[in-house]
């Protein structure tokens, strides 16, 4: 609890210090003194991959959630920017409960850009899971006809974050980010951050409940570059590379609920492409993720997290209503990291 304590105050003095709203440079445009609303249209594939065995006897078992589309909505202002995302069951791919079970999905984070740093937080809430890749485990089953072995009460919590800093003073996040600025020139940049979370595992198996936690944090480097294109497009690409740690608690409610623990290193990758076009108002783009994160729980067992989608979205940019603005002046006054 001490070591929370002391980073949250590390933190949170190291923002006091260095917060400001950005605002015009020779090479970026700002828009902090504008409301900024955004939606975003995205296919979330998420996915656990237990692979079993070693090289060519290896075995894998997929787990996916049965949403493949989830829209999000995104309000920026002066250095925060807000973004609460959701799974409609009206998509296409959202609601083939008969064969795929019901799945839910919400997150919702915030991310504060003071000065060079990008912090950012996030809590994330994931139900009901099935295994995707029948057919390799079962040659006589069927798509479309047979139903896939589900997981409706395995439920996986996420609270977590990340700390960057950009290393070139002029490059900015916020243009790929956020589109909270425009960069005129095409610049890159390395930026190394931590990433860390606490994920919580609910499941029950014949009415037997269980519980696992898991604790992460990891080092990271990665490159960023922002190709502008004229003065109304860029094309960002990205890439990052990173190693960590992961410590795991749970609960053996078939061994007189013996308390179980384990330590284990992790490797991460995470890589996209990003295209946009701005103006002073409107704004939209689309781009391409993919996240693989991966450890080995014993000799001959790897467990992986994938997460690969490609993003839609549009944006509106305008004034502030004059009581958002005199709000925030007041807050800001009483909390100086805004």
């Amino acid at each position: 609890m001490n070591f929370f304590k002391a980073g949250s105050v590390l933190l949170f003095s190291l923002f006091a210090t260095c917060s400001k709203a950005q605002s015009d440079t020779i090479n970026t445009k700002s828009y902090a003194d504008q409301v900024m609303i955004r939606v975003n249209l995205d296919t979330n594939i998420e996915s656990y991959v237990f692979t079993q065995g070693k090289e060519e006897n290896a075995q894998q078992t997929v787990l996916s959630i049965n949403n493949k589309t989830k829209t999000s909505v995104s309000i920026d202002y002066k250095i925060i920017s807000a973004t609460l995302s959701f799974a409609p069951k009206f998509f296409n791919g959202n609601d083939d409960d008969a064969l795929k079970g019901s799945s839910s999905y919400t997150d919702f984070s915030f991310r504060f850009f003071p000065k060079r740093f990008i912090q950012n937080v996030y809590y994330k809430n994931v139900r009901g899971f099935y295994i995707e890749n029948m057919k390799d485990l079962f040659p006589n089953w069927q798509e479309g006809k047979d139903p896939h072995i589900q997981f409706p009460d395995l439920r996986v919590q996420s609270f977590g974050g990340t700390t960057s800093y950009i290393l070139n003073k002029d490059f900015s996040a916020r243009t790929i980010y956020t589109q909270g600025e425009w960069q005129r020139k095409s610049s890159g940049s390395w930026v190394p951050f931590l990433d860390y979370d606490l994920t919580i595992f609910r499941n029950k198996i014949d009415n037997i409940k269980t519980k696992e936690f898991q604790y992460k944090i990891g080092g990271n480097i990665g490159y960023f570059y922002n190709w502008v294109i004229g003065k109304n497009v860029n094309i960002s690409p990205y890439l990052t590379l990173g190693v960590g740690g992961k410590f795991s608690s749970y609960r053996n409610i078939q061994n007189g609920n013996s308390k179980e623990t384990a330590q284990y290193i992790t490797i991460r990758m995470e890589g996209g492409l990003h295209v946009g076009y701005n103006t002073d108002r409107f704004l939209f783009g689309g781009r391409m993720n993919f996240n693989a994160y991966a450890y080995e729980q014993t000799k001959n067992q790897t467990i992986e997290n994938n997460n690969l989608y490609g993003l839609l979205y549009v944006g509106y940019r305008f004034a502030p209503p004059k009581v958002v603005k005199d709000t925030y002046d007041k807050v800001q006054k009483k909390i100086p990291v805004l």
